[in-house]
Order: C-alpha cells, then structure tokens, then sequence
C-alpha cells in the first residue's frame, strides 16, 4: 500500500472511491446528484494537495489538504477523507490522516481543523479523537440525513506537533 500525491491519470479511480460516498449522502454536505466534473474540480484543482492511496493499480482512499481560512487562519489546515465502501475498517483511514498530518507539518501548517464532522458518522468521530481530535464546537441540526433528518455537525481541531 502506498500514498503518493494524485494524479489527473488517477482521476477515474478516485471517482470509483468518491462517487459512492456523494451519492450515499450520509457523510459530506455535497450535493448528491454533483457532477463527475464539479466533483473533480473539488476535489483535485481547488486543494493545495491532493493524495491517494494505492495498492497496485486500485484506489483505496483518498484526501485532500488544503488552507482552512486566509490571512490570520492560514496556519489552520483542511483536509477531507473518502475509502472506498469496499476496503473499510482496514485502517486505511488512519493511515491517511497520518499521512496528512505529516504532510500538513511540512508544509508549515500548525493545526488541522475539521469543519463539518456529520455526528452520526460515529466510526469518524471515534477515529479522529484517537488520532487527538478535540471536538471544539456543535452545529446543531447543521447536516440533513438522508435517512435520519437533522443531526449535528461538529467541528474538530488538532494542534499539530512540530518537530524539532
């Protein structure tokens, strides 16, 4: 298994990983019926970076990093995460927000922020405060589920450790 920065080649696997997930609708606030055009526009031009993970030629994962706010919030990171449906629970996630988080520090980053953490998406929320995610702020009834109404988004925040 490798991460390595995206490629517009990779596009058509990295829409097999992303498409199930916008369309399912339970985990982004992205329009469901978004375009493979807008969904590749967001996800790899409108990014600072842009990485997958592969073994051998199939997608696995993949996540975004880019600058949460400009100006004074310019040293607060963003990143968003998708696995594909058919490799989770294999710690791929983990391994990915690891990797971003390295990545973030070399890029100068000194905190990660998420904005919109959908609080039914219970193994995220799990995951990200073992990773040493602080749940910092509730957006109540923020996230429209398809299956279970409103329910709360929460924004998460890591300061990242700098190395020495």
């Amino acid at each position: 298994m490798q991460i390595r920065p995206a490629l517009d080649s990779d596009w058509s696997q990295l829409w097999s990983v992303i498409r199930p997930i916008v369309r399912e609708g339970k985990t982004y606030a992205y329009d469901r019926t978004m375009s493979e055009q807008d969904a590749k526009h967001l996800w790899l031009a409108l990014p600072r970076r842009t990485f997958v993970c592969v073994e051998g030629d199939q997608a696995l994962g993949t996540y975004y990093l880019k600058t949460n706010h400009a100006g004074g919030g310019a040293h607060v990171c963003n990143c968003g995460y998708m696995v594909s449906p058919a490799v989770r629970g294999k710690g791929i996630a983990s391994k990915l927000c690891a990797h971003s988080q390295h990545i973030a520090k070399q890029l100068g980053y000194l905190a990660m922020q998420f904005n919109f953490v959908v609080s039914s998406n219970e193994v995220a929320v799990r995951l990200w405060q073992k990773l040493g995610f602080d749940v910092v702020g509730t957006l109540p009834n923020a996230f429209n589920h398809p299956e279970l109404g409103y329910v709360d988004a929460l924004v998460m925040f890591k300061e990242l450790e700098q190395e020495a």
